[in-house]
């Protein structure tokens, strides 16, 4: 059931208190300050030693329509620390694209990871766009000379330094044409223990993008088959696209301590391809490929089969620079309260990494 006029307004405000344009800071810059040039679509977690650990991939300049002669795109995963909350980040670990080809599978670009903390370590999860790899049967011929196919990959270690030697494994792909590219995953955890992977799809034609998940009971058990259509895209602003890449669970607290609510945050846009405005129309964001805006909806009580809009009509994120692309939020709840990184679009239109910090005690009021 959706929840009241009043408890939607107050988790609206909570989303925007949490994902604030002007209180984002930038925590690490991409390698060109220029269009096309980005950092981020990963996630930040808390180690068992208390410190964090920030995943992401560091983007170039390149058009996925033409392949790697437009540039070179995703080309290194990195993973970096903080042992200060968050204050400072250092890097770690780097995998480059030839780092992570599995067999004959030569990797393209590197996209969407995300870190997950488990009893037996840690593991990865990478999303690349590979070569060696077809479209489906009776759709070959759709596959652009120079670009590849998008599937998850895994790794697991003991530690974040294993991971650099640890087996890559081919966790998730697609020979359905309408979900045919799997790519930008992230971990929610179940109140009763179980993962939920979640992803992007696009089908062969790459007109949407949607999201999917997968569900591990335990770390020691398989994921389940994929779920592809339990977040339909909107009617309006995100009618092309919606792409999850969070979830988060509200505390319960004030008005919602007796409610089981999780917001999901995703970027939409109104269109694939950026397109040309009437000359006299409402000049706006309307988000596209690679300069997404961001929306936010919500679950109750754990329903994943009725996903509840609060971005209906707009989006709710939009950065006051640049495209006004603002993607790929993460959420980390820790002891002292909430801290959200995403990639925010910048004056010179490029797309570091940027995050915000809300304390427990803003929870509370805003909640309350």
């Amino acid at each position: 059931m959706p929840l009241t006029n009043e408890l939607e307004e107050r988790l609206t405000n909570f989303a925007l208190a949490l994902v604030n344009q002007q209180q984002a800071e930038v925590i690490v810059p991409p390698q060109q300050n220029a269009t096309g040039f980005w950092f981020g679509g990963g996630n930040v977690t808390v180690a068992p030693d208390g410190a964090l650990y920030l995943v992401g991939r560091y983007r170039n300049y390149g058009d996925s329509r033409t392949g790697l002669s437009a540039g070179m795109r995703g080309l290194e995963l990195a993973l970096f620390k903080a042992d200060n909350a968050g204050q400072t980040f250092h890097k770690v670990l780097s995998f480059s694209k030839s780092d992570l080809n599995v067999e004959d599978r030569e990797v393209l670009s590197i996209e969407g990871a995300a870190l997950n903390w488990t009893a037996n370590g840690v593991e990865l999860f990478v999303s690349t766009e590979k070569n060696n790899l077809d479209y489906p049967t009776g759709f070959e011929s759709y596959l652009k000379p120079g670009t590849g196919v998008w599937t998850i990959d895994h790794l697991q270690a003991a530690s974040i330094e294993g991971l650099a030697d640890a087996s890559i494994m081919t966790l998730l792909e697609s020979d359905d044409p309408a979900t045919c590219h799997i790519k930008d995953p992230f971990v929610y955890q179940t109140d009763d223990g179980a993962c939920k992977l979640l992803f992007c799809t696009h089908p062969f034609s790459w007109t949407s993008s949607n999201t999917g998940y997968i569900t591990r009971p335990n770390v020691d058990a398989h994921f389940s088959a994929p779920c592809f259509d339990f977040f339909p895209r909107g009617l309006t602003w995100d009618v092309a696209m919606t792409r999850g890449t969070a979830v988060v669970d509200v505390p319960a607290m004030g008005q919602f301590a007796n409610q089981h609510v999780s917001l999901i945050f995703y970027d939409g846009g109104e269109c694939v391809r950026n397109l040309d405005e009437h000359s006299q129309s409402i000049n706006r964001p309307r988000g596209y490929s690679c300069e997404e805006l961001g929306g936010v909806a919500y679950i109750t009580d754990g329903d994943w089969s009725r996903v509840y809009r609060l971005s209906k009509y707009e989006p709710l994120f939009v950065s006051p620079y640049g495209t006004g692309c603002s993607r790929y939020v993460d959420v980390l709840q820790t002891a002292w309260g909430m801290c959200v990184t995403w990639q925010q679009s910048q004056a010179d239109c490029s797309q570091p990494l940027v995050m915000n910090r809300l304390s427990n005690a803003d929870i509370a009021t805003i909640l309350t």
